[in-house]
């Protein structure tokens, strides 16, 4: 006969063994339902085309539905900040990029800490940024931007798709190192940014390759150069800004994160359900076309990829006095 606290500590086994069990099938079913991708941008720019193009190949490994929810505003804060507050099971997941590196050094505070608040799911794809201009520019090259901008100092604008973002630290990048003083105007994504460099409400954006691309290949803008150390296979014949300005180099990136504390075997799906999307011939050739190369790494690898791209930029703004306008 079973003295009470025996009953008792049999009845206690058996439930944790029950909860156990019950928490073991749920992760395997996962997911049963749609996946929320957050984009911190508007439609229609570089990540929102990413996002996207990567969410109908990941629905179809997951056999659930990937839906975009775009969360503009505050230099990707906003949309960034509403996963790291949702729940940690797999459901809400947020499309990252060089903003996500950068918003520790430049902004005072943050809502979240970034090294803490998110799990990593995977790097999948970088690429340069591409200063463009209108197809009806006076400017054929970074040597005539800066002439023109040297002789009339303040004159001349440069949008982003917000503070913080690749496009925003290439501009005060370009602005330092050649001494020269422009405009910064920031939007809520590049798609409302291109669309007023289009209507020649700015002048130029140092916009990223699967922003932009669509738009040089057309001919309504004008690639003068590209971020990168070496010529984009995408963009030939448009030489690095480097061989005009020593030292200079940006780089877009796009990485996959989770609220911190979801499940491992979770992140595992999310992860090999990305890198498979990311390697199809729809995603690749889509991306590739932009400039981009694929990447399609594990956590690990974009864990340590953005801590030393944050290392990198902190250095550098300190160093450049860059602030957030």
């Amino acid at each position: 006969m079973q003295t009470p606290l025996r009953h008792f500590r049999s009845r206690t086994g058996l439930l944790a063994a029950t909860l156990v069990l019950v928490a073991h099938t749920a992760f395997a079913a996962y997911p049963d339902k749609p996946i929320r991708l957050v984009v911190p941008f508007a439609p229609g720019g570089g990540t929102d085309l990413v996002a996207r193009t990567l969410a109908v190949g990941m629905g179809k490994e997951l056999g659930q539905q990937v839906i975009i929810d775009n969360k503009p505003g505050a230099g990707t804060i906003i949309g960034t900040d509403s996963v790291a507050k949702s729940p940690a099971d797999g459901y809400n997941i947020v499309i990252a990029t060089f903003a996500h590196a950068v918003n520790p050094s430049l902004m005072a505070k943050l809502p979240f800490d970034t090294n803490k608040a998110f799990a990593p799911i995977s790097l999948i794809a970088k690429g340069p940024n591409v200063l463009v201009v209108k197809a009806d520019s006076p400017f054929k090259s970074v040597k005539d931007l800066i002439a023109a901008a040297k002789g009339k100092p303040g004159k001349f604008t440069y949008a982003s798709q917000g503070n913080g973002t690749s496009a925003h630290l290439a501009g005060e990048m370009f602005t330092n190192l050649t001494k020269v003083q422009m405009i910064h105007v920031p939007y809520r994504g590049a798609g409302p940014a291109i669309t007023d460099l289009l209507g020649g409400q700015v002048d130029m954006i140092f916009g990223t390759a699967a922003a932009v691309a669509t738009f040089v290949d057309s001919g309504k803008l004008r690639a003068i150069g590209v971020t990168s150390t070496s010529p984009s296979p995408a963009l030939k014949g448009v030489a690095p800004i480097g061989q005009d300005v020593p030292g200079y180099q940006v780089e877009s990136w796009y990485g996959l994160y989770a609220p911190a504390g979801t499940p491992a075997d979770v992140i595992a799906k999310l992860s090999a359900a990305a890198k498979k999307a990311a390697h199809s011939p729809e995603f690749a050739k889509k991306i590739e076309q932009e400039g981009l190369s694929v990447v399609a790494s594990d956590p690990a690898e974009l864990d340590r990829y953005v801590k030393a791209e944050e290392v990198r930029w902190r250095k550098i703004v300190k160093e450049n006095n860059i602030k957030p306008d």
